[in-house]
């Protein structure tokens, strides 16, 4: 998934209406020479631009004061009706605002600005303003609108001869081709944007040209280049104080060595920005961190830190309203859930990416594209064009005229062929859904089998209990009162005595083994009293034998209203997982918790025993391990074992009941 274009901090322009003060002082003695200077101002023009100014002083430090200030600076300027104070707002808000992740906001704001700059604006304004609105489609995904407004605003700085307003159309429109994963025309756009930034020796924009030529080198596998690229980054971001810069330049190179399989560093660097853009506020960089980490913890197959960063980013990129980035989270959702076998959570991920993924990248976006880019390029031709002599106009256009019919014939060959591509992905689409839906068919047909031989193994359990405790546990005692009423009516001598107590001890200890025998086969406890009281009063039995310590904790248990046979089955196999670590483990302590959360039943077992390597599970045949199996199927939950030797093992089970 591409993030180069997003995470690019898009160059925001200030828009030269108004005269700044100069500072070369401390931030203090800015601000409390523009506070002296608002209470000398009138309520004139000069107070819009002090307003603004003073806004601006506190942008970084205090975002939402800089906002009250620009919102003061626009109500003076609305009363005044001094429109370019008016239209100024969107130039210094939007920065704010983008930081926020507030682009629909800004959207409007630019949109209005362009609108005023189109009637009282020089050529500057309008492609600052053309910039600004490109640059708001470009946050929220519609590279086809974006690109529209960068063209139109690149013809007209080239025009005008602003090298400044160059650079930057230049350098958007760099990010707009790395997102379509063109990646050798992103990176050709970024080198013109870095001459031109060079040439103005300008930190922030050479830092900008400079991320995008390392993002298109990075997914060009060319990572010792986009490593030197980022560092530099980073280190101009260091020496300006621009969070911004930094965290572009810490997001890239936790994004390198992660495609370099380097864990540990891209985990250090993918910390670092969540960190600082919570601090800084600048959600959009948590995003991107939370889609690398997935990524990261997908390929050491720890699933559910996987999904838990990919739950977070899909959260962000529906707050920021980033469909580009919430269509690769969606894909990276579908893939993992269909990893770990849950498949209807996969298919509904991907019914999601498909649609947003249609909508933003598609083939006829790519060609508008290409057509906008074709366009451009010919209007800076035209005036070429018109001073060529009138023969040369008469060979051109017969030279169209061939090349039309050629251009017409190529269309309708592409036609053909964009038709047959689409009649074949839908047939493939199809057989995938058909594909799916047997696996489903087949995965039903195995539950069923599953649950019939639970029910069944649970129903003889019950026959065998309540025969072993009414029928043996009552002729067991009616033997014990038989043999006490024949030792009052004998006289027996010492040594008999003796043999008698022994074996009514003897017979007193198979009763109570008869019990046990039966208690856990159907405990009471379970049928009467629920899941709950049955787990504790199981954990307190083991506690007794002292084998070892267990700890049993449980939330949101007290009320739940647990189906028997589901309570039965998490019984079965808390019991089950308990036997193994006693058999197994060597451990001295035990956690068994068990926490309902609305739907979501979470069962977790912990020891501190000796670990094992879980691989071997994929080929044990052992009847313990298989059986839990079986029962998680049964209840269509998920299973996930962590151990290592010397450290322990943790067992987590969730259930929807």
């Amino acid at each position: 998934m591409p993030r180069c274009a997003n995470s690019l901090k898009f160059s925001y322009l200030w828009i030269a209406c108004f005269a700044f003060i100069p500072y070369s002082y401390g931030q203090t003695s800015k601000l409390d020479s523009l506070r002296w200077q608002l209470k000398k101002s009138s309520n004139d023009t000069a107070q819009v631009n002090l307003y603004y100014a003073y806004g601006e002083a506190l942008a970084t430090s205090s975002p939402d004061s800089a906002l009250w200030y620009y919102n003061k600076a626009r109500e003076s300027a609305t009363a005044l009706k001094f429109e370019k104070g008016m239209a100024a707002y969107a130039s210094h808000a939007i920065e704010i605002l983008n930081n926020q992740g507030r682009y629909i906001e800004a959207l409007e704001l630019c949109q209005e600005a362009l609108q005023l700059y189109e009637v009282i604006g020089n050529q500057q304004d309008i492609a600052t303003a053309l910039i600004n609105v490109g640059s708001e489609w470009h946050y929220l995904s519609d590279f086809q609108l974006a690109t529209e407004y960068y063209l139109k605003a690149l013809k007209i700085a080239e025009d005008v001869n602003d090298k400044r307003l160059q650079r930057i159309a230049n350098n958007n429109l760099a990010s707009i081709f790395i997102n379509l994963k063109e990646y050798e025309k992103g990176k050709h756009y970024a080198e013109k944007s870095l001459t031109l930034a060079k040439e103005l020796n300008n930190a922030y924009a050479i830092s900008s040209s400079t991320f995008n030529i390392a993002t298109a080198e990075l997914y060009l596998k060319e990572y010792d280049k986009a490593l030197k690229q980022y560092s530099e980054i980073i280190e101009i971001g260091q020496s300006t104080d621009d969070y911004i810069v930094i965290l572009d330049g810490w997001l890239g190179m936790a994004d390198v060595y992660n495609a370099q399989d380097k864990a540990s560093q891209a985990l250090n660097y993918y910390t670092k920005v969540i960190d600082l853009s919570q601090q800084k506020e600048a959600p959009e960089y948590r995003m991107y961190a939370y889609m690398g980490l997935a990524d990261l913890f997908k390929k050491s197959r720890q699933y559910e830190r996987s999904k838990y960063n990919i739950l977070l980013g899909i959260g962000l990129a529906q707050k920021l309203g980033t469909k580009y980035e919430l269509k690769d989270l969606y894909q990276k959702a579908s893939e993992l859930a269909e990893e770990t076998n849950r498949f209807d959570e996969a298919l509904d991920f991907r019914k999601q990416y498909e649609i947003l993924n249609d909508s933003i990248v598609g083939e006829k976006s790519k060609s508008n594209i290409g057509l906008l880019e074709a366009k451009f390029e010919s209007e800076k031709k035209e005036s070429m064009i018109s001073n060529l002599e009138y023969n040369r106009k008469i060979q051109a256009l017969s030279i169209n005229q061939k090349n039309t019919l050629n251009y017409l014939l190529f269309g309708i060959i592409i036609t053909l062929l964009l038709l047959s591509f689409l009649s074949y992905r839908t047939y493939h689409h199809k057989q995938k859904l058909q594909d799916h839906r047997i696996n489903e068919l087949e995965t039903e047909k195995q539950l069923a089998a599953t649950e019939a031989v639970l029910k069944g193994e649970e129903q003889e359990r019950t026959r065998l209990a309540k025969d072993l405790h009414d029928g043996l546990g009552g002729m067991l005692s009616g033997i014990k009162y038989s043999f006490q009423t024949i030792k009052g009516n004998m006289v027996m001598t010492q040594e008999n005595q003796q043999v008698f107590e022994r074996s009514m001890d003897m017979l007193d200890s198979s009763i109570q083994e008869m019990r046990r025998v039966a208690h856990n086969m159907m405990p009471e406890s379970l049928l009467k009293f629920g899941l709950d009281t049955a787990l504790k009063d199981y954990c307190n039995h083991i506690n007794k034998t002292g084998a070892v310590k267990i700890n049993y904790l449980s939330m949101g248990m007290e009320e739940a209203a647990i189906d028997q046979t589901v309570a039965i089955t998490i019984y079965r196999i808390t019991q089950e997982l308990i036997n193994n670590i006693l058999k197994h483990a060597a451990a001295e302590n035990v956690i068994v918790q068990v926490t309902k959360t609305g739907t979501q039943l979470v069962v977790t077992v912990e020891d501190d025993g000796q670990g094992f390597d879980t691989l071997i599970l994929d080929r044990s045949k052992g009847i313990g391990w298989t059986n839990i199996g079986h029962r998680v199927e049964f209840l269509k939950g998920s299973l996930n074992v962590d151990s290592e030797y010397s450290k322990g093992t943790s067992v987590h089970i969730e259930i929807t009941v």
